[in-house]
């Protein structure tokens, strides 16, 4: 079974004091101390998100980590395919993007994907896996992004935490200049089996999610029906 939970923003970085998403994350493997990779490319393998996971999984996981910058092994597809859960830290989506292709990480991840193991990300690790998402990594103006293509259409995190997100992404999916795809909100998660969506969750009563896309020529908003996990 195939398995990506994608993250519009929350987790231990943004809500260190709420573990329901990570926890759901944790969940989804049938083991009492899974093995949890943090691969943090996205943010330049920043030492601080580092520590931060540790301390947020090193009670409930057995916890590790994927840099870039120090490899923990020659052998990055056998470090990344004994692992029960991938989680991918936020940051520049297109510096993740070059820097995972040019190791050959992109493909080891599909690997991983299609052999059962989790992936979950957080914002740049959320927006990764889809076909298209919409980042900040050109500097303050949002854009279009081509991405890896694991589940189709389009994502965009962080849809009522930051003031220019909503306005962005319904312009780019009304001239086609994005495909339509999932609005999240800080806090709000989609659950992927395969590349179907099963499960809406969220860590916040008043997180949600939505399905964007153009009907008659306007944009169309349809809420998802969340589960709060609270």
């Amino acid at each position: 079974m195939k398995q990506i939970i994608a993250m519009g923003g929350g987790g231990f970085s943004m809500e260190p004091e709420n573990p329901l998403l990570d926890d759901y994350v944790l969940n989804q493997v049938e083991k009492e101390r899974p093995k949890i990779c943090f691969v943090p490319t996205a943010s330049g393998d920043a030492d601080s998100y580092i520590e931060r996971f540790y301390e947020a999984f090193k009670e409930k996981a057995e916890a590790t980590h994927l840099s870039l910058f120090k490899p923990p092994t020659r052998d990055l597809r056998k470090f990344v395919l004994e692992q029960d859960i991938i989680y991918v830290g936020g940051g520049s989506t297109k510096n993740l993007l070059i820097l995972w292709r040019e190791w050959g990480l992109d493909e080891i991840m599909k690997e991983a994907w299609e052999q059962g193991v989790v992936l979950a990300g957080i914002s740049a690790g959320a927006i990764c896996w889809f076909d298209e998402g919409v980042t900040d990594s050109y500097g303050d103006q949002l854009e279009p992004l081509e991405c890896l293509g694991f589940l189709p259409g389009s994502c965009c995190p962080h849809y009522d935490g930051e003031e220019q997100r909503k306005p962005a992404y319904t312009s780019f999916i009304k001239d086609g200049s994005i495909r339509p795809g999932y609005a999240l909100d800080d806090g709000a998660a989609v659950h992927f089996v395969n590349t179907e969506p099963v499960k809406n969750v969220s860590s916040r009563e008043e997180a949600k999610g939505y399905y964007v896309r153009v009907e008659a020529e306007e944009v169309e908003e349809n809420k998802l029906e969340m589960t709060y996990l609270g």
